[in-house]
């Protein structure tokens, strides 16, 4: 028996790589986990989006449609293929026999979803041998989630094994849902690839504007709160305040956001920069860094930004207090205009602060142990594989 066929052939599915934290944690995860022992498939619904072309070698990509990236730039003929993908992709996702004959029609060992978006695919496999794993990311009250809420719930018990990537995550799905039928589950926060981020954040971008600047990187999205950061920013500058704001990321709501900043006539202070592949230099360049949202679970954009040593002024969402301590290495506020505006004010005024916060992030990265994450990761996997082993050996 060659190696080949004992290792452990493990499929992702997910619906597309647009910039995104479980995006990045899906190339974390099939870039560490140790190829002699698993062989990784990615199978995404869509190849469409920034990181599409970023898996390794090793790891098998797929995927079901064309991304919006190869069609027509005519904008009549795009519409078109939309609409045509669209129902393309329910009749695929509806009749296995469709994306079976895609994945080759081979049987996986496991079968893992990284986020809400993919749990059916997962569970209705056409495979009921594998052992299915899902990842969940999310705080479940959050008022945009609820029409999905009964689907995920259904999900739930079907899945061999749940990840959370939070404690808080878990928690809030415990408190509210407490007769739910759980399978086995884990709390596997995400990894960050330290070496990678200084090294990225060292690339050369255009200059910054004078003065200090605040940084934010998320996707252009109401629950991100960027709304509410431009109310803050225009308070500031009307009293005096000079500084900057860069957000960096694009979403559903530039139009909304570049209109509002536009009536509130802060258009050159306060700059939507749209997506950038490496958004570090942009955080390692900027003096503060800004997170706004209502909700996260473990923000991969904190770990980032306390990596590159930035003083962080974050909501205190999902585990953002676990991962910042307040005035020490950072500064905690709630979702609050009023409370946005009092912590940039404090940043601008309070040196000593400031500096404070700066040294306790010179030892910060001692908190981050990737390996422990992968390891973890591996053990559920292999742990799922043995108990099918055992099952067919019985």
């Amino acid at each position: 028996m060659s190696t080949q066929n004992k290792k452990i052939k493990v499929l992702f599915r997910h619906r597309f790589m647009e910039m995104g934290g479980v995006e990045k944690v899906v190339l974390s995860m099939v870039n560490n986990l140790n190829p002699e022992k698993f062989d990784i498939t990615v199978c995404l619904n869509l190849n469409q989006g920034e990181l599409r072309n970023e898996f390794p070698k090793h790891v098998k990509k797929l995927y079901l449609a064309d991304g919006k990236e190869d069609f027509s730039k005519n904008p009549l003929i795009h519409k078109l293929q939309l609409i045509r993908r669209k129902i393309k992709l329910s009749r695929m996702l509806k009749d296995h026999k469709i994306s079976d004959r895609i994945l080759g029609n081979k049987k996986f060992d496991i079968e893992i979803a990284p986020s809400y978006s993919t749990f059916s695919s997962v569970i209705n496999s056409s495979n009921p041998a594998s052992k299915k794993i899902g990842w969940f990311h999310s705080e479940i009250n959050v008022p945009k989630l609820q029409p999905l809420v009964p689907d995920i719930l259904k999900s739930f018990p079907q899945f061999d094994h749940m990840i959370y990537c939070s404690a808080k995550i878990k928690d809030m799905m415990h408190q509210y849902y407490p007769e739910l039928k759980y399978p086995e589950e884990s709390v596997v926060i995400n990894a960050i690839p330290i070496e990678e981020i200084k090294l990225k954040a060292e690339e050369k971008i255009e200059p910054f504007p004078e003065g200090p600047v605040f940084v934010s990187v998320g996707r252009l999205h109401d629950r991100k709160g960027y709304h509410k950061l431009i109310d803050a920013h225009k308070k500031l500058i009307d009293e005096g305040f000079h500084h900057t704001v860069i957000v960096v990321g694009s979403g559903e709501e530039m139009q909304n956001l570049t209109e509002q900043i536009r009536v509130n006539n802060v258009q050159n202070t306060f700059i939507l920069s749209g997506n950038r592949m490496n958004p570090y230099p942009y955080i390692k360049n900027a003096d503060y860094f800004i997170l706004s949202s209502q909700s996260e679970a473990w923000p991969l954009v904190i770990a980032e930004a306390l990596i590159l040593q930035k003083p962080i002024i974050a909501t205190d969402t999902g585990d953002v207090g676990i991962m910042i301590k307040d005035r020490e290495t950072g500064y905690l506020i709630n979702y609050d205009t009023n409370e946005m505006y009092a912590a940039m004010k404090t940043f601008l005024t309070d040196p000593e602060l400031v500096a404070k916060i700066r040294k306790n992030l010179e030892t910060i990265e001692e908190q981050f142990d990737n390996q422990k994450i992968f390891n973890a990761v591996e053990e559920i996997i292999e742990d799922l594989h043995r108990q099918n082993q055992n099952k067919e050996n019985a």
